[in-house]
Parts: structure tokens; C-alpha cells; sequence
């Protein structure tokens, strides 16, 4: 009898650690699929409701319902100035907003890029702070013939009449501004005209001390234009060529004539009997 009770206990006890070691390993095992399930899950990131365009944009154009649709936009990299609120962006009783700067397909729609509900789109919404509008009056060599665009950059040459050291006068080109930007071309602002087109004047967006010069350099010469590549950022240096340095014409040198002081000398004479003799001694002027 006590042989089969102690059979019993020693069988008890395995089955008992038999099932142990099977449910702990079933655990390991669901840990381990489970830190899988969650290193492959993505993070989840707060987002914010934001309007983006659903075509190009370009200046000018109006802006309507159906130009815009609403995204979630990280916020973390929420952009300033954007819309989240249909309310904000076409105020109920209120004209449309107008297109300030291009913008491309699903380009989150910003309030520095739409001007405000029924304000126009003019100039005065492109020049930034401290910045003037500037007329220059062109032709189809000095414009670049007819290839400039609103937005574009161009250097400012400057040809007129200049007088020369000993009554000589001759023509000098000079660099008076440089990478000036183009806010419009005649009487259009647009960026997206494709044909070359003849101005005969471009606006350009500039201090009021470039405006002091530029009008200065207008009304006593001739002005060109020199258009600046999109990715150009080089600086300009000072550039000034005249037509003795254009035809490589060296100015004569001056004859420096020297005139030498006779040298003056200062004597004293004395009587030595029937001898006259002459000492030399110090001037005193």
C-alpha cells in the first residue's frame, strides 16, 4: 500500500513539473511573438488636420473650395501660418483669397501665400518690408531680349559720359546693383508666361537708397540688364570698364620735371694786407 501511495506522489510530481515547463515555455514563446508584433508596429504620431492644394497654383489666380483638401500634417513639422479650419480659410459672406506665390500639388496652403478674403493680388503684396518698386526702362538688347521673368535676378550696368583727368572725356560701364529681383515685366507679375516677350519696362523691388541710384543712373545714362542664373549665389565684384580699358589704350605718363635748388652759398670776405680772402659760412635766411 505504501509502495503504491509513494508511486502516486512520484507520478503526481512530474506531471506537476512536466506542466510547469510547458506553460513557462508557451510564455516565453508569446513574449517573444509579442515583442515582435510590437517592434514591427509603427509609431504613432500626432498629426493636425491641415489644407493642401489639389493642383499647381499659380499668381493671381483665385482661390476656391475645390482648389484645397484637408491631410493630416505631423505636428511636429506643422508649417506656420497654415489652415486648419474651413471657417479660417473661406470665411463665410467674404470675397476668395487670391494665390501670392505658386504653389504645387499637395503644398500645405499657408496665409503668407493666399493674400486676405477679396484683397488683390498687386504688387504691393510682393515687395517685402523696407522694399520699393522701381521702374526700368528697357529695350530688347538692354532686357535680355525679351527673356526675363517676374522673380528672376539680374545685375544693373550702368553707360554714360565721364570726364577724364586733363579734359578728355570718354564712356564707362559700371556695375551699380547686382542680383536685383524682378517683381514684374511691363504690367504683368506672373511667373508662368512661356513665351519671350519684348518689355519695354521691368519692375524691380529695391531700397530706397538703391532707388536714389538707380533713378540717378536712369536720368544720366543708359541702363542693362544682365540676367543672374536661378542657382547663382556668387556676389558680383565691382566692375567698371572704360574705353581706354576696353581697347587696351595705355594713358601717357606724365613728364615729371624736377627742378634741382641751386644750392646757395654764403661767404664772408677779409683783407689780409693787399689779399682778399673769401670764407665760406653757414646761411642764415
Amino acid at each position: 500500500m505504501r509502495s503504491l501511495f509513494g508511486l502516486v506522489l512520484i507520478l503526481g510530481v512530474g506531471l506537476a513539473g512536466f506542466a510547469v515547463y510547458m506553460v513557462k515555455g508557451y510564455m516565453q514563446t508569446y513574449e517573444q511573438q509579442l515583442a515582435m508584433e510590437r517592434s514591427q508596429r509603427p509609431d504613432i504620431v500626432p498629426t493636425v488636420d491641415v489644407y493642401v492644394s489639389t493642383r499647381s497654383l499659380r499668381y493671381g489666380e483665385a482661390l476656391r473650395p475645390e482648389d484645397v483638401r484637408m491631410i493630416k500634417w505631423p505636428q511636429e513639422a506643422l508649417p506656420e501660418g497654415v489652415f486648419t479650419q474651413a471657417e479660417a480659410l473661406f470665411p463665410t459672406g467674404k470675397p476668395n483669397r487670391f494665390v501670392l506665390r505658386a504653389m504645387e500639388k499637395n503644398e500645405a496652403v499657408m496665409a503668407l501665400k493666399v493674400t486676405e478674403p477679396g484683397e488683390d493680388a498687386g504688387l504691393t503684396n510682393r515687395l517685402e518690408k523696407g522694399m520699393r518698386a522701381f521702374a526700368i526702362k528697357v529695350d530688347v538688347s538692354s532686357g535680355v531680349s525679351g527673356f526675363l521673368r517676374p522673380g528672376d535676378r539680374v545685375d544693373v550696368y550702368w553707360t554714360g559720359r565721364v570726364g577724364f583727368e586733363g579734359g578728355r572725356a570718354g564712356e564707362v560701364t559700371k556695375l551699380i546693383e547686382a542680383g536685383v529681383r524682378l517683381i514684374a515685366i511691363d504690367q504683368t507679375a506672373a511667373a508662368e508666361e512661356a513665351q519671350a516677350m519684348i518689355a519695354r519696362t521691368v519692375t524691380v523691388a529695391i531700397n530706397p537708397q538703391q532707388v536714389a541710384a538707380l533713378a540717378q543712373a536712369q536720368s544720366t545714362g543708359r541702363l542693362s540688364l544682365s540676367l543672374v542664373g536661378a542657382a547663382d549665389d556668387t556676389v558680383a565684384e565691382a566692375i567698371e570698364v572704360d574705353q581706354q580699358t576696353l581697347l587696351g589704350i595705355e594713358a601717357p605718363e606724365k613728364e615729371v620735371v624736377i627742378q634741382k635748388q641751386e644750392e646757395k652759398v654764403c661767404s664772408i670776405r677779409t683783407r689780409r694786407g693787399a689779399e682778399v680772402v673769401e670764407i665760406r659760412i653757414p646761411c642764415t635766411d
